[in-house]
């Protein structure tokens, strides 16, 4: 059991492109004096994309999947303690807040204000010296972007506390893939119209949410995440890691997520629906006659090209739900092989796993 916890963490730490550092790395240590001189010099509120990436803690990782996934259907929502260094910020830690979340949204009431301060009170006499630098929630299935709640609860921050980054974790997602599904977010200053950028990777939103994402897109930017952790992790990542991998592994990702499957189905036949009501009929279209700028075989290009987009993102959702079944399904069949056959008092061989495996994938 401990090899076979060991490998998980392995493969957990490479599909997440966990970086090891050195105890010793400039990362690991606050220089008070250096914090001081960026608070008073604020360059963030100069520059509305001052901040290019954020790099988390493996710790705080963990930390903040296992709230996430005791949460599902609820969202949760919790702390990050962290620093500024150069242009990245650094979470280290974080902790959850005791706030009660529904199916869209969560919210922190006074009880959760109270908890937030003593805790940083008692990190600060344990020698935990890190401001919080970010808050961190979770939205169950329907990815990591900010809604409109989202938004204004960070422009709030920002504008009192910052610098202060906006985290979110899609519980789900990270269940069905295997690697966690995690975005790190800033919103830009009011009244600020961002150029124009090229467009973000695309992502599946729920059609529900579509509205909400496409009207506050605006208002905020991505940035790139980083996870790394030191050797002096490994002994606290290991307590976390057993309670998290007992959890994945004593559950099925086509059980524990079945909800989740089931409206990831039920959306996409909503938009095959309505991809389909837009998409113009397979019979030639009536010659129309050109004008002196061409503007009509535009037109039809423009139309045409929306139409292929919105069946190409349809296309990419149901490969999406085929790949994340079809590991789910593997990943069931090689559990089942592996201890059924143990304690029957026979042991499984590669071949025979690799043979069942074959099976599921058809």
């Amino acid at each position: 059991m401990a090899s076979s916890s060991s490998t998980a963490q392995k493969t957990f730490d490479l599909t997440n492109n966990i970086i090891e550092l050195s105890p010793q790395d400039e990362i690991y240590r606050f220089d008070a004096a250096e914090k001081r001189r960026l608070d008073q010099e604020a360059p963030w509120s100069k520059d509305p994309h001052y901040f290019k990436a954020c790099k988390i803690s493996a710790v705080a990782l963990i930390k903040m999947v296992i709230h996430a996934r005791s949460g599902v259907p609820h969202e949760i929502m919790g702390l990050m303690q962290g620093k500024v260094v150069g242009n990245t910020i650094v979470v280290m830690d974080s902790f959850a807040l005791p706030v009660q979340g529904t199916e869209t949204r969560v919210s922190a009431a006074n009880e959760a204000n109270e908890y937030m301060v003593e805790y940083i009170q008692g990190s600060e006499r344990v020698g935990r010296i890190e401001n919080a630098i970010g808050w961190y929630h979770s939205h169950p299935g329907y990815g990591c972007w900010l809604s409109g709640i989202d938004v204004n609860t960070q422009i709030i921050n920002q504008k009192f506390q910052d610098p202060f980054i906006a985290v979110v974790i899609d519980p789900n997602r990270t269940i069905s893939a295997g690697k966690v599904d995690i975005g790190a977010f800033r919103t830009y200053p009011e009244g600020y119209t961002p150029p124009n950028v090229a467009s973000s990777e695309y992502q599946s939103i729920p059609l529900n949410k579509i509205e909400d994402f496409g009207v506050h897109a605006n208002q905020y930017y991505q940035v790139d995440v980083e996870i790394f952790k030191s050797s002096l992790d490994n002994e606290l990542l290991a307590m976390l890691w057993n309670k998290y991998w007992v959890n994945t592994l004593s559950s099925s990702p086509l059980i524990s997520n079945r909800a989740y499957s089931v409206s990831q189905l039920s959306d996409l036949h909503q938009k095959l629906s309505k991809a389909q009501s837009s998409v113009g009929s397979s019979r030639p279209s009536v010659p129309s006659l050109k004008d002196k700028d061409g503007n009509s075989k535009q037109r039809e290009k423009d139309e045409k090209k929306k139409e292929e987009s919105q069946l190409a993102k349809s296309v990419k959702d149901s490969t999406k739900i085929a790949v994340e079944a079809q590991h789910g399904l593997i990943s069931q069949v090689i559990k089942d092989v592996i201890f059924s056959m143990r304690l029957n008092g026979d042991r499984a061989t590669p071949s025979q796993i690799s043979e069942v495996t074959d099976m599921a994938i058809g």
